[in-house]
């Protein structure tokens, strides 16, 4: 994504996207709710408008309009479209002042010119996705440090909801080295089975851990990747196995399988267990060219409609 416009942009929409979700877990523990899953975490409306709490009594307005569940409450996925619904992209860049309860920028708002390079990035994206639906092809959308992470994570939804109707046209990538992944891939197969599109994710381990880890002790903020990498295993485990559970229950997902050792091959019979046949073209299996030879052979031999080859330079 970084290729398509100016990254500071994506570093200042980032940073907005994590304080709006701090502040939902701030609102979260205020109703005694802090110790439960975030996807599980539902904010009562009624609550949202005790004056003591500051800055959520403008929150209750943003939900106002019919677009609560019957239940009256606010999930993560209802809170998201406080920023979906905005469309001016300066606007985008603002979060709530927990004192004064008002809405404003982190940091300087964006002139028109940069206004204009931000709305570019998104048309850009937006001309890669019609080509691969022109040309019947998968748009995988790569990861990126974590600092940028949240802002492609959302941008690249947002063409999901354009372009995933029918079928699984636009990936995510999900590095299950990060703390947060499961989160994300859960959340993100969540708002598409309220919206109603379908979902498609790359998995992948990680590339960026010694530079996270740098970055996170120099600035001082706490570490994002898992601890070992037998963290990261289990963490990506229970992303696929979430991921192929969902394709068994609706059939609309597709997942992209990118690693390059024995688990590889389990996966494999766990399909087959599992009755998702090749010719379903839901799960696929991703691997560097010429590094795992031993295993991507005999995988793209007995499942020749699974196997997908990269070469990097």
């Amino acid at each position: 994504m970084t290729a398509l416009g100016r990254p500071q942009f994506l570093l200042q929409f980032s940073e907005v996207l994590v304080k709006w979700r701090c502040f939902f877990s701030f609102l979260a523990a205020k109703q005694g709710k802090d110790g439960v899953e975030v996807l599980e975490q539902k904010l009562d409306l009624e609550q949202l408008q005790v004056p003591r709490l500051g800055a959520q009594g403008n929150i209750h307005s943003c939900f106002s309009d019919g677009r609560l569940h019957s239940s009256g409450t606010v999930d993560m996925l209802d809170w998201n479209r406080l920023i979906n619904e905005r469309t001016k992209i300066s606007d985008l860049l603002v979060v709530p002042n927990l004192q004064t309860g008002q809405l404003e920028p982190p940091l300087s708002k964006f002139t028109e010119e940069e206004e204009g390079q931000m709305k570019g990035m998104i048309q850009r994206l937006g001309v890669l996705a019609k080509h691969a639906v022109e040309y019947g092809v998968r748009l995988i959308v790569d990861t990126e440090q974590t600092y940028f992470q949240p802002a492609i994570l959302r941008l690249t939804v947002e063409m999901k909801r354009s372009f995933n109707r029918d079928k699984a046209v636009v990936f995510n990538t999900y590095q299950c080295y990060f703390k947060g992944a499961f989160d994300n891939v859960s959340m993100g197969i969540k708002v598409s089975r309220r919206e109603g599109w379908c979902f498609g994710a790359k998995l992948v381990r990680g590339a960026y851990m010694y530079q996270e880890r740098s970055r996170a002790a120099e600035i001082g903020y706490e570490d994002p990747i898992n601890p070992d990498y037998e963290s990261t295993n289990r963490k990506y485990q229970r992303c696929l196995d979430y991921m192929l559970e969902e394709i068994e229950r609706n059939n609309k997902a597709n997942v992209m399988v990118a690693m390059h050792n024995l688990d590889t091959v389990k996966q494999k019979v766990r399909m087959n267990e599992m009755g998702l046949a090749p010719t379903d073209k839901t799960v696929y299996f991703s691997q560097l060219l010429g590094m795992c030879n031993q295993i991507s052979f005999p995988l793209g031999e007995h499942t020749p409609t699974y196997i997908h080859t990269h070469t990097y330079i």
